[in-house]
């Protein structure tokens, strides 16, 4: 008796995205079976459930054996064992790096070591994500950030290079270095209103504004580090507040443009010293690194809070801030102009994203 097979033979690696998703959400290989079974998996593939679970089992290996390419995506394009096209590559290495928002929402600004890897387990039951998904998620931090330790260069361009990641991966990535390492205040009660996403916005403007690399774009740790002399300069902006003619005078100048073109006028008026006084504080404070690191809290307590209080609206705080800083521009015996810039201009971008329900 002869019989007719069709016999098709091909090196690719299968995978199945659905399957990858679930080992790297931290699931075992019988709730997965589960999941896709859910799904409906056999119906679809008229396969059984040992079937399933065989599959399931190899690409679970399969996605094991790659793991240690993905801890430097580079190396994916220059092996042989598996046969991936570039377009699965980059997939690969995208999911793998991506993160849940919850997680890093609670390690956003805590050191990367091995104390916070022992509280995972209390992070995981808060944030419902799996301890072996947080751990790889730590990892990844913790990895990024050394690799990128040591490189000159701008950061974000450093990520995406050496890590393969997309444009807007590689800044979130940036975002959770320049938090680790400059240790940034996120915990506070006061903050938890905030997301990642408001904090990695802040980053952005903090990295391109006030490092060393907005300056020179090929000094050491550029990207990371505060510019020291810069922190020094703000001291000068103290003059504001400290010489009463000058307030008096800026409040005069913000007040006459703001009369008329909002509800919260009085309140403008009545706070403009204390807010000023806030604002002026929080720079001249930031040579120590204790004041660095309260920085958010700060901008919440001193202006965000009182704003929030006399029912300022998001359209009156983009007014009042932008009269406030345009204001200094014409006060006769204010010197400090440059500095005063490279400091309001991200102080208003980080409120205009902070203030929010």
């Amino acid at each position: 008796m002869t019989m007719e097979l069709d016999v098709f033979v091909g090196n690719t690696t299968i995978m199945d995205e659905e399957v990858y998703q679930l080992w790297l959400d931290g699931y075992t290989v019988n709730d997965a079976v589960k999941v896709r079974m859910d799904g409906g998996v056999m119906e679809e593939c008229e396969a059984s459930a040992d079937v399933l679970l065989s599959d399931t089992m190899d690409q679970y290996r399969t996605f094991q054996m790659c793991e240690r390419l993905l801890h430097s995506p580079s190396k994916l394009g220059n092996q042989l064992l598996f046969q991936i096209p570039p377009h699965r590559q980059a997939m690969l290495i995208e999911r793998y790096y991506t993160f849940d928002d919850a997680f890093v929402r609670e390690v956003l600004g805590k050191k990367l070591s091995k104390g916070t890897k022992k509280d995972l387990d209390d992070i995981g039951a808060k944030t419902g994500v799996t301890l072996k998904s947080c751990r790889r998620q730590f990892d990844n931090f913790k990895r990024v950030f050394k690799v990128v330790e040591e490189l000159k260069g701008p950061l974000v361009e450093n990520i995406r290079h050496h890590f393969l990641l997309s444009d807007k991966l590689a800044r979130d990535y940036a975002a959770i270095v320049f938090f680790a390492n400059n240790r940034f205040e996120t915990g506070k009660r006061k903050l938890q209103y905030l997301t990642f996403q408001d904090f990695a916005f802040c980053a952005g403007q903090l990295i391109s504004n006030w490092t060393v690399g907005a300056v020179d774009n090929m000094v050491e740790d550029m990207d990371v580090d505060l510019d020291k002399e810069f922190l020094q300069e703000l001291k000068e902006l103290k003059v504001l507040i400290t010489d009463k003619d000058l307030l008096d005078q800026h409040k005069s100048l913000v007040c006459t443009a703001l009369r008329g073109k909002t509800k919260a006028f009085n309140e403008m008026e009545a706070n403009f010293k204390n807010l000023s006084r806030g604002l002026v504080n929080i720079a001249a404070k930031l040579t120590n690194t204790k004041d660095v690191r309260d920085f958010f809290i700060d901008l919440v307590e001193k202006f965000i809070e009182p704003c929030r209080s006399d029912r300022w609206t998001a359209a009156d705080i983009r007014l009042y801030l932008t009269h406030y800083n345009n204001s200094a521009h014409i006060l006769d015996t204010f010197k400090h102009q440059v500095v005063w810039d490279r400091y309001m201009g991200v102080v208003k971008s980080c409120i205009f994203k902070m203030y929010h329900d």
